[in-house]
């Protein structure tokens, strides 16, 4: 099976009762990727700026993520969020979100993701969700999600 994943590539900030971490690969685009590579190629989409590294691509390269599809803003700054969060995980406090990048993200799909089996749609705008699926009905698949 084939997936493309589209959504927020990002750098978190994270704090919890056991410590904290200042700068760790993030992004609901990631998290997805990183987990669905176990059981499909994947593909993932989305922005990220002149702070993201070799180092970041090697992570998602390890577990077999294709990166093809992510585009490289010049300039720019890499999605940021950071969060303290509670004894009870459930619950946490967001402490800032800079989009940077991810603010004017207009997803551009190559061929190869396109003709994913799966299209898997993360924290983008409710327009671009309606766009991608559209054009996923233009050309008859029968497996997309949100």
């Amino acid at each position: 099976m084939t997936l493309t994943v589209v959504g927020s590539i990002a750098f978190d900030a994270v704090e919890t009762p056991s410590g904290s971490r200042d700068r760790l690969l993030g992004g609901s685009a990631v998290h997805f990727a990183l987990a669905a590579a176990q059981l499909a190629e994947v593909r993932i989409v989305g922005p990220v700026g002149d702070d993201f590294g070799e180092e970041e691509y090697a992570i998602l390269h390890r577990r077999g993520v294709l990166t093809d599809d992510v585009e490289h803003v010049a300039g720019g700054k890499t999605f940021f969020w950071a969060g303290r969060y509670h004894r009870d995980i459930n619950h946490r406090d967001t402490l800032q979100t800079d989009l940077n990048v991810f603010e004017d993200f207009q997803p551009k799909l190559s061929a190869a993701s396109r003709d994913a089996q799966v299209l898997f749609l993360g924290n983008i705008q409710p327009d671009c969700s309606a766009r991608c699926a559209s054009s996923a009905a233009r050309r008859g698949s029968s497996r997309w999600t949100r």
